[in-house]
C-alpha cells in the first residue's frame, strides 16, 4: 500500500485517493498514537489493516458527508494538527480557504483562552501542495 506521508516526509498527507472521491489522511509508518487520536477527535474515521494488530493505519473523511462538507472537515483539521506540532500537507483539490481561515481563527482563540500569558502561534500559510497530485493509474 502506498503511504504518501512516508514518501513526502510529512506527519499527515490530505488528498483525494486516485480513482475515487474519498479524502484520505495518510500518516507515516509508526506514527504516534497521539496523532491517530487527534485525527479521530477531529472527525476523521480510522482504518487499520490488518484489523487487530495493524501494520497500516490511515484515516478518511466520512463518506456520508457531501463533497463540500468533506473538504471543509479535512481542511478544518489542519490548524489543530499544526498547533499540535505536526507537519501537514493538503492537495489543492481538498483545500478550502474559508474553512481554513475560520478554523485557524478558532484554534488561536482556544489557545489564547487556555494560555493567556503565552501568545498563540499562528498557523502557517495555506498548506496546499505545489507538487502534482498522485498519478492516476488505470487498469
Amino acid at each position: 500500500m502506498a503511504n504518501l506521508a512516508d514518501e513526502y516526509g510529512t506527519d499527515v498527507e490530505l488528498y483525494v485517493k486516485p480513482l475515487t472521491t474519498t479524502i484520505h489522511a495518510d500518516t507515516p509508518t509508526g506514527a504516534p498514537a497521539a496523532l491517530h487520536e487527534l485525527l479521530d477527535q477531529l472527525g476523521l474515521e480510522r482504518h487499520e489493516y490488518p484489523v487487530g494488530s495493524p501494520l497500516y493505519i490511515w484515516h478518511t473523511v466520512p463518506d456520508h458527508l457531501d463533497t463540500d462538507e468533506q473538504k471543509r472537515l479535512a481542511t478544518r483539521a489542519i490548524p489543530a494538527l499544526r498547533l499540535a506540532g505536526y507537519k501537514v500537507n493538503c492537495t489543492p483539490e481538498v483545500f478550502d480557504e474559508a474553512a481554513f481561515q475560520q478554523a485557524a481563527h478558532e484554534a488561536r482563540a482556544r489557545t489564547t483562552h487556555t494560555s493567556p500569558r503565552t501568545p498563540a502561534p499562528a498557523p502557517a500559510p495555506a498548506p496546499c501542495s505545489s507538487r502534482p497530485a498522485p498519478a492516476r493509474r488505470t487498469p
